[in-house]
């Protein structure tokens, strides 16, 4: 099954019409025409069946003929993840996370991050690629970048870790997790988190975590950990 994005589509809507864009990817692409079956989401657990009724590379119509509604996941997480150095690293990250199953992301700013630039627009559409590509009907939500102190003094649902590199006490991460829960888990930048953030989470009530017996790159960081979750969710 290939699936398509329309995020204003609701079920009590009886057809839809494609931007330009996306009728050029069908009509032109794709090579669909009138009458072919078409699968839309809304991102919002909603999966619309639809036929296809004008097809031209600048307009693609179709007419909904049922919808159905998937709960979404039995967990939530929250991966709150610095920009890597290179913006290619953390576009890896947020597709390879939304394949195996995240509620929100958001992009933190640290003492020692490098970069603090931020493509909305490009990550929006990897999320939703990827979305698509992994089946699923909920579409994570992507924040706006914020500084890790502003951050970690917010109310925050769920448990909350915090996975740094110092040779401190740490819990291992997937010793910390249970089924059908809610957490916020951290993630520092190339340089890693200061000892001053650190102190700052643990105060807070933040549990500082390992990831394993290696040291992880940012992102490869962020998809074990997104792993560790789904896993003991399975």
């Amino acid at each position: 099954m290939q699936l398509f994005f329309a995020p204003d589509i609701k079920p009590e809507d009886k057809s839809f019409v494609f931007g330009k864009e996306e009728s050029r990817h069908i009509v032109k692409v794709l090579r669909k025409k009138d009458g072919d079956t078409i699968y839309i989401t809304n991102g919002k657990g909603w999966l619309f069946t639809s036929s296809i009724t004008f097809a031209t590379e600048k307009r693609c119509e179709v007419t909904l003929n049922s919808s159905s509604y998937t709960e979404a996941m039995p967990y939530r997480l929250h991966l709150v993840v610095a920009p890597t150095k290179m913006n290619d690293r953390y576009e890896w990250f947020l597709e390879k996370a939304v394949e195996i199953g995240i509620s929100e992301i958001t992009p933190i700013i640290c003492e020692h991050s490098e970069r603090t630039v931020f493509k909305a627009e490009r990550f929006e559409k990897i999320i939703q690629s990827a979305m698509k590509q992994s089946l699923q009907y909920h579409m994570p939500v992507l924040n706006e970048p914020v500084a890790f102190n502003q951050f970690v003094k917010q109310q925050h649902e769920g448990k909350l870790f915090i996975a740094h590199c110092e040779e401190t006490d740490k819990k291992l991460l997937k010793t910390e997790l249970a089924p059908k829960e809610s957490q916020t888990i951290l993630i520092g930048p190339e340089g890693d988190f200061s000892t001053k953030e650190i102190e700052l989470a643990l105060s807070l009530g933040y549990i500082p975590v390992s990831l394993g017996n290696t040291r992880l790159r940012t992102e490869t960081a962020a998809v074990v950990a997104a792993h560790s979750v789904a896993f003991v969710n399975e």
